[in-house]
């Protein structure tokens, strides 16, 4: 392929944003290094309509990046609760911390700089650096693996060395000489809004006449999907213990592992082990606990069935007053707290707004 084609590529996707791309997306106006690094952070395996009010969100409590690393542990996870993939806040918020630390308060105007900071790889490295500041950098997110995949005729599992070195090599091959934060966006856009996963818009493509996908009917089969098998499946027991003034017991998790750092219910893998735990923690009796219904929730690599257990009017023993991971937690204080949004959700059905004593 020669430098006409690439531009060929380029300006076709160029002229396609101008006309049919989002304009309008916060992140964009302005288009800082903050908001762009927090909004490619946040639409990690994230859809744009989902993360939109949480951008928001985020940018009131934190507007600077000082500020987010000037923030607790709990005010980050608390603005980022119910957006999934925690590791993302906890990342952003030690990067923050860093570029305190280390570049002035600023996001660095540096690839190996960037890539050096928790949570930011190669792809985001260069949508911050062709976006916030107009640098020829490529970008492979997953909506730019799926249009090169297609366009190109490439087989293989986007996620699997070979391929995505290949997929590199054409992303860098096609950048235009101008307009990266445009061209940058456009990628996103086009893959997101017109060239989908599912029931793509060929007919309205801008780089129809030349994807081999579409000339080869091979549209439906690119890219290909990653070989699968069976989520595996985890049974737990959620302990939702309320005292006599209708606070709930809350622990931490561990700052790795599922929802890390967040505050939930305490866990168990069978009555067993629950049994020991409210031994250990509580006063009253474990067998007159209400069993509520059961909770499905789906994680990226299992399934999780919640079968939460509900006591009321039980007093603490002396393990939770000298616990600064565990804590008795009034209802109005809940929105404070980073919450897994099941655990949000549960709560906020079983406990009413006035609660108090039963």
């Amino acid at each position: 392929m020669n430098a006409a084609e690439h531009d060929h590529f380029a300006e076709k996707l160029l002229a396609w944003f101008d006309a049919a791309g989002r304009h309008d997306l916060p992140w964009l106006h302005p288009r800082t290094p903050y908001r762009v690094w927090l909004s490619e952070i946040m639409l990690q395996q994230t859809q744009v309509k989902t993360v939109m009010p949480y951008f928001a969100r985020f940018l009131e409590h934190f507007p600077t990046l000082p500020d987010l690393a000037a923030a607790s542990t709990d005010q980050v996870m608390a603005q980022w609760a119910g957006l999934g993939y925690y590791a993302r806040a906890r990342n952003l918020h030690a990067a923050a911390r860093l570029c305190v630390q280390q570049h002035g308060g600023d996001l660095p105007r540096d690839f190996d700089a960037l890539v050096a900071l928790p949570g930011i790889g190669r792809s985001t490295a260069g949508a911050i650096l062709a976006q916030a500041w107009g640098d020829r950098f490529a970008i492979l997110d997953g909506n730019v693996k799926r249009v090169l995949a297609r366009y190109h005729g490439v087989a293989g599992w986007p996620g699997a060395p070979a391929v995505e070195k290949q997929l590199w090599q054409l992303a860098a091959q096609h950048l235009p000489q101008a307009r990266m934060a445009d061209y940058t966006q456009a990628q996103m856009d086009f893959g997101a809004t017109l060239c989908t996963r599912h029931d793509p818009a060929c007919m309205l493509c801008a780089l129809q006449d030349d994807c081999v996908a579409l000339r080869e009917g091979r549209v439906d089969e690119l890219p290909t999907s990653k070989p699968g098998k069976p989520l595996p499946e985890r049974i737990a027991l959620m302990l939702l213990a309320e005292n006599a003034h209708g606070e709930v017991l809350l622990l931490r998790r561990p700052p790795v592992g599922i929802w890390a750092s967040l505050w939930s219910l305490p866990q168990a893998d069978d009555h067993e082990q629950a049994r020991q735990w409210f031994a250990a923690h509580l006063q009253g009796d474990y067998d007159q606990a209400e069993a509520l219904a059961e909770i499905p929730h789906v994680f990226s690599h299992y399934r999780l069935r919640m079968h939460p257990l509900r006591w009321r009017a039980l007093a603490a023993r002396d393990a939770v007053r000298d616990n600064d991971d565990l804590r008795w937690v009034a209802r109005e204080q809940l929105p404070s707290l980073g919450l897994p949004a099941p655990i949000r959700k549960l709560l906020s059905t079983v406990i009413p707004a006035n609660a108090g004593t039963p």
